[in-house]
């Protein structure tokens, strides 16, 4: 507030009363000379006093007026003042707003450039945490698993540092978020009365005193929760939460679209019947394996089989009894090639293949075997019959009986023909 100065009118006020007194003073002194003039002097005097008198209540009037012109002086003043600070803080704010969005244009174009959802996930915790980096944070980004249902943490970051979380499913404010699918603000977790902080006991023992926490939507649909917590209390506003909602709007698609771009992928080089890798990605990942096992110096085996007589199964008991067949085949497959490299791919139509990293052929051969037998005792039903199915196998090797892929990949099917014209159910190397 401006304070008032004080500059009394004591000064104009003596001067006014010298002026009358020192005429006065004469005729006193003359008096003293001659005293008929005292009539005079008395005269003098009460003509002076109701000048002053008179003078002193229009002075009185004036300083009234002057004091209430300053009143009002000091009130416009410190409206203005207040109005001034007013526009201050609205500058401030929409600088602010400014800076905030010049951000988000740079987290939607980053984001543009993220096609997986692992970087996506990436890139979004990192963008949040530099939104918020004037506050020490931890950016938790939980996506829901397509598969089981449950939120599982996809990201999470404090500063430029990635954090591991004992709370993988999310912890009591995350399954709020979930049930109420509203944005969720909590000031001091001590003090929030919605929650049960005894039920922390066995999660997450993160020292954690206020977050801000928003639901990634999508039309109707809950992709995940957008996270950012504090070990300090009131460290979040409501407009904090406001910009980590605009901030989930915008990357809810983003997520979206990255999961579609995902499970695409996934749909171009996995087998729709079997889940097992299509040849396309085998042919790919072969030529990465050649060439890793040419610097290495060491051997890679590749094995090629076909299910025997199966168009007889498929006539017999139709082609969905075919279907049946070739998952038994998958999933055996996948039961006994885990190695670390180990590739199964379905090469086409009931015929299958192997690929082998670091593996000698006369192992090889034996892996095959091994196989081979179990998969002649593995009983199948078919249409409520017992049933059994062999397989035929060709095995080759790298760089033993051939020096490309392509030539590789020949030996072997070369190798399983000859399984087959010796009687089926055999393996046969190159």
């Amino acid at each position: 507030m401006i304070r008032k100065p004080k500059k009394p009118l004591s000064n104009l006020y003596f001067l006014v009363i010298f002026s009358f007194f020192v005429p006065l003073a004469g005729f006193f002194v003359y008096a003293t000379r001659n005293p008929a003039a005292y009539f005079f002097l008395g005269l003098a005097l009460l003509a002076d006093i109701f000048l002053l008198v008179a003078f002193h209540r229009r002075l009185q009037k004036k300083q009234s007026h002057i004091a209430l012109l300053k009143e009002e002086y000091f009130e416009r003043a410190n409206l203005l003042k207040v109005e001034l600070q007013h526009e201050w803080e609205t500058i401030a704010s929409l600088r602010l707003k400014i800076i905030n969005y010049a951000q988000l244009k740079d987290l939607t174009e980053k984001l543009s450039l993220s096609l997986s959802l692992e970087d996506t996930s990436s890139t979004l915790s990192a963008e949040v945490s530099k939104l918020f980096g004037h506050k020490d944070v931890t950016v938790i980004l939980y996506l829901f698993h397509s598969t089981i249902g449950e939120l599982g943490i996809s990201a999470s970051q404090k500063g430029q540092m990635q954090v591991n979380l004992k709370a993988k499913k999310g912890d009591i404010f995350d399954h709020f978020v979930v049930k109420t699918l509203n944005p969720l603000l909590v000031e001091d977790v001590q003090t929030d009365f919605r929650f049960d902080m005894d039920k922390m006991d066995g999660e997450d023992k993160r020292p954690i005193r206020s977050l801000i926490s928003t639901p990634l939507i999508v039309g109707e649909k809950i992709l995940g929760i957008l996270r950012v917590d504090s070990a300090v209390a009131h460290q979040f506003t409501t407009d904090d939460l406001r910009f980590l909602r605009t901030i989930s709007d915008l990357t809810s698609i983003a997520i979206e679209n990255a999961q579609l771009y995902e499970r695409l992928e996934t749909m171009a080089i996995n087998d729709g019947l079997t889940g097992l890798y299509l040849r396309r990605h085998m042919l790919e990942r072969l030529a990465e394996e050649i060439s890793r096992e040419m610097r290495r110096g060491r051997e890679l085996s590749f094995l090629m089989m076909d299910l025997d007589r199966f168009k007889k199964y498929n006539d017999t008991f139709g082609h969905m009894a075919g279907d049946i067949v070739l998952k038994t085949m998958a999933q055996l497959l996948e039961e006994n090639f885990r190695n670390p490299g180990d590739l199964v791919c379905r090469y086409g139509g009931e015929e299958f293949c192997v690929i082998l990293p670091d593996c000698p052929k006369a192992k090889a051969v034996q892996l095959a075997n091994e196989f081979r037998k179990k998969m002649e005792i593995r009983e199948i039903i078919l249409r409520r019959q017992k049933t059994h199915v062999t397989v035929s196998i060709g095995v080759a090797a790298f760089p033993r009986d051939a020096r490309t892929k392509d030539d590789l990949i020949f030996k072997a099917d070369e190798a399983l023909y000859q399984a087959k014209e010796s009687g089926r159910n055999k393996v046969c190397a190159a």
